[in-house]
């Protein structure tokens, strides 16, 4: 009767602590996050902006980015440091999560947004968007804002190897908010949270990227995305992500990718990049653990079994 008792309160206490540690989303970057995944090697070629405002900014830049995953709730968190114009400039992300996808964004994906996910695809000439070896894109969360008063929006899509996966719009929010999106389509992914904080006037520069001043930048985009909304079905794995700036209408690449790009200018015309063709890892990695809170349960019953038997 003792050992259930205590059972019973280990477990409560565990799960308790496990779901309190969530990252506050509001575009700003919690403790929790810890240290970057990967850091901007590549001044901006899209503008340093400067009005230090919470919307609007008058630059793009990508600094930094960080995860934290939450196994007991399965959802993944993901910061972006850095700044998103507000003349609707886009920020893409693709995710690779499981096997099969695109190497090559094809030209028959959802037409969501306006078609800006096919505007990086193949256009029939055997072109396309291409990542680097062993990334194959099952997802796509692209952000854009601007207009007045200040609105974030968000589309979604799924691709799958053979082209065709369905794309949604997810809605639209405001600068600094808790990244809940209203107005989406009802089909769309449910729980996927985006939110901006464009207030950052350091990190990378258009002349420099000083890494320390990279890694320093604690405001940007924040998302919290359920793992059924890309694809991650079981733990522990590994994911891969690629996320960079691109033009108003999906159609001239920044230099700001990460991974970084080494330095180089602008990329331009998407369909004509080839990341395997630039030095380097054009994503970063992200595990998924095995929920920290069973591990621990697991050692915490058995150390109880062990004393429990002792004092038989």
């Amino acid at each position: 009767m003792r050992f259930e008792k205590w059972s019973t309160l280990l477990t409560a206490g565990l799960l308790s602590a496990t779901a309190l540690a969530q990252p506050t989303i509001d575009g700003t970057r919690d403790a929790l996050y810890g240290t970057p995944i990967v850091v901007q090697d590549t001044p901006t070629g899209f503008g340093d902006s400067t009005l230090g405002q919470v919307d609007y900014a008058n630059g793009s830049e990508l600094d930094a980015a960080y995860a934290y995953v939450d196994t007991l709730n399965q959802v993944l968190y993901l910061f972006l440091a850095g700044n998103l114009e507000s003349n609707f400039n886009k920020l893409e992300i693709f995710f690779d999560t499981k096997a099969g996808g695109q190497n090559r964004l094809r030209g028959d994906n959802s037409g969501v947004d306006f078609g800006g996910l096919n505007r990086m695809g193949d256009n029939g000439t055997g072109n396309g968007l291409t990542f680097d070896a062993g990334f194959e894109a099952d997802y796509w969360i692209g952000i854009t804002g601007g207009g007045s008063p200040y609105a974030l929006y968000a589309n979604w899509a799924e691709l799958l190897t053979g082209g065709g996966g369905p794309g949604y719009y997810l809605g639209m929010t405001g600068a600094a908010s808790s990244g809940i999106l209203t107005g989406g389509d009802p089909s769309a992914p449910s729980g996927i949270r985006v939110t901006i904080n464009n207030s950052n006037t350091g990190g990378v520069t258009g002349s420099a990227a000083d890494p320390a001043a990279a890694a320093a930048v604690s405001t940007g985009i924040e998302l919290a995305i359920p793992f059924t909304a890309i694809g991650i079905t079981g733990v522990p794995t590994t994911i891969k992500i690629s996320a960079f700036i691109n033009g108003s209408g999906h159609d001239f690449l920044s230099n700001q990718v990460l991974g970084g790009v080494g330095g180089l200018g602008n990329l331009g015309e998407p369909r004509n990049v080839n990341f395997a063709n630039i030095a380097g890892d054009q994503y970063f990695t992200v595990v998924v653990p095995e929920p920290a809170s069973l591990i621990a349960l697991g050692a915490g019953l058995a150390s109880l079994l062990g004393l429990r038997r002792r004092k038989v």
